[in-house]
């Protein structure tokens, strides 16, 4: 059994080690330790999370509700904790020194283990009605009330969702395999298996249980998988080049969502995976009268009129993500799925097949659909035909064109050339990216009563485990949305930069790692300020870079990588 003191040591060490590979060690050490019936719960609490984001347990602590606990379980006023926090700047650490002067001590006191921990933190999550905060700030205390400083700081921590151990999936993967094989020679088929169903602590326990199946680890009903990603080219003749004889899809601006099916029972998850299904009623009505008895396929879902062959953008569509009013907003934006993948099919994994196959199944399930069609796919040899479907889909409203592989599998979570998208930008003087905003500057002169003046966005270096910054902001929002990102980022400040962050330059506020957006820029610079593919004193840096739109559908693990804007940067230099 392990005991979560074990746990807060180990994370404590974790706290004070930057490399990945040390990280690895100390957690592999860990995890020799923890038997089968735990393993599943200790990586959920390693990744910051309850349960997989599909089963949409979210803990519901605020910082104030903490606050509250924190002054319940130590005996000081709320007042003093508050004070102690403006200057620690960080509520676990509060948490741990309040706790470590008790003015008060608890009647009955007993050591935790993890699963206790771990079952009283579930039990918040799921708290909910009437008397449902008194009901969390309640347990929350008494479980403050049993910690020891040091686990106060990280049940804390974890309650605010700031574990800030800087620990990513792929570094829990290499201990993982470090722990069972000694090596990492267990990378690939572990990260297989996460990248189809989505749930590491699923994995982690099946390594323990039955570890000879995680090398055929495979496909199943309503555990969602990663998405499939596209890299990018700039245009037509480097997409033959690279792929020759191919399948192009039109690129649709609307909202990706996978599908499952299994007998009656339906339910849709967005690209974040999360489950969206109440929000979708026709789409899941739909699948229903699919004749497969198992299925889940991919699709772009937007509101379409068939009649005028007409796509609305992308913020019509985005209505229908709403939790009231969906029978009025389903009749005034019904959407068309596209179906564009197909992953499963009765008991049959479909992800190791061919494109060709898989579109082939498409065709023969989806072609008479009316709610669910096939996406609009033309097999080309030549340059000339790319660019003339290319043509095609710009006249009619639309983002652009994927090639594909007619050789590929399936790639779930991977970015690969299997998918190459070519956008409306690519090619010219203008791109986008998308990153995640790290924090948020204060707004000066005319823009001083909005109270926000821009972002700072970063993107993710997988080598490092890194989120590296390579833009401040500032243009591209209207005044409302200026202050629609200030309220929600607001309430996601935090004290400290995020723990995986590498930076060289300040913001007003640092935010939680959330929120996707779209940047459009005109070239790639180098800079010394920016720390995205840093070498020599000088990473890479956006000119002129202005927000296109919030990617409130795109997840953290979909922005664009380090490697990618090196990339990007190449080609550039190649157009000039």
């Amino acid at each position: 059994m392990l005991l979560f003191s074990d746990v807060a040591t180990v994370f404590s060490e974790i706290e004070k080690r930057s490399g990945r590979l040390e990280m690895t060690d100390v957690l592999a050490a860990l995890f020799a330790r923890t038997g089968k019936d735990e393993i599943a719960e200790l990586v959920y609490i390693i990744q910051g999370i309850i349960a997989p984001p599909y089963e949409g347990l979210d803990l519901g602590v605020g910082e104030k509700f903490a606050l509250e606990a924190i002054a319940s379980a130590a005996g000081y006023g709320r007042s003093e904790v508050e004070r102690h926090y403006k200057k620690s700047g960080d509520l676990g650490d509060t948490a741990e020194a309040l706790l470590g002067k008790k003015k008060q001590t608890a009647l009955f006191t007993s050591e935790m283990d993890l699963l206790r921990v771990y079952e009283v933190m579930r039990r918040i999550a799921g708290s909910s009605g009437v008397g449902s905060q008194e009901q969390k700030i309640k347990r929350l205390a008494e479980m403050l009330n049993n910690a020891s400083p040091l686990e106060a700081r990280y049940i804390v921590r974890f309650v605010l969702g700031r574990l800030r151990l800087g620990v990513g999936d792929p570094t829990i993967i290499d201990a993982l395999s470090v722990c069972k094989k000694g090596d990492k020679s267990l990378r690939e088929p572990l990260e297989r298996a996460y990248n189809v169903c989505s749930d590491l602590g699923y994995v982690a326990k099946t390594l323990y249980s039955k570890p000879e199946t995680i090398v055929k680890f495979r496909v199943q009903p309503f555990k969602p998988l990663m998405p499939a990603l596209a890299e990018r080219l700039s245009n037509p003749e480097e997409i033959i080049e690279r792929l020759g004889r191919c399948g192009i899809e039109m690129k649709y601006d609307g909202f990706r969502m996978q599908v499952h099916k299994k007998g009656e029972s339906v339910e849709i998850y967005s690209r974040k995976l999360e489950r969206m299904t109440p929000m979708f009623p026709d789409i899941a009505e739909a699948a229903r009268g699919l004749g497969a008895k198992e299925i889940i396929f991919e699709g772009e879902a937007l509101a379409y009129d068939s009649q005028k062959e007409r796509y609305f953008p992308f913020q019509q569509t985005m209505h229908r993500r709403r939790k009231h009013g969906i029978g009025e907003a389903s009749k005034e934006f019904p959407l068309n799925v596209f179906v564009f993948d197909i992953l499963y099919l009765d008991g049959r994994d479909m992800t190791n097949e061919p494109y060709r196959k898989r579109r082939d199944t498409i065709e023969k399930l989806f072609g008479k659909g009316q709610k669910l069609m096939p996406s609009r796919m033309s097999i080309v040899e030549s340059a000339k035909d790319v660019s003339d479907i290319f043509e095609t889909s710009l006249s009619k409203g639309l983002e652009g064109i994927i090639a594909k592989d007619l050789e590929a599998p399936y790639t779930a979570g991977k970015r690969k050339f299997a998918w190459i998208k070519l956008k409306k930008s690519y090619g010219k003087s203008v791109d986008t990216i998308d990153g995640v905003v790290v924090g948020y500057y204060l707004g000066r002169g005319q823009r001083a009563e909005f109270e926000f003046g821009g972002v700072l966005v970063a993107v993710f270096n997988p080598d490092s485990g890194k989120l590296e910054t390579l833009a401040k902001v500032a243009s591209g929002f209207s005044e409302d949305e200026m202050v629609e990102l200030r309220k929600l980022l607001e309430g996601i400040r935090t004290a400290a930069p995020p723990a995986n962050l590498e930076y060289k330059i300040d913001v007003d506020y640092w935010v939680e790692a959330r929120y996707v957006v779209e940047v459009a820029f005109d070239d790639i610079t180098q800079s010394p300020n920016h720390t995205c593919g840093m070498r020599q004193g000088k990473g890479y840096a956006l000119r002129f870079p202005r927000i296109v739109k919030l990617r409130e559908d795109k997840s953290v693990k979909e922005i664009t990588t380090t490697e990618e804007v090196v990339k990007m940067y190449e080609l550039q230099r190649t157009r000039h």
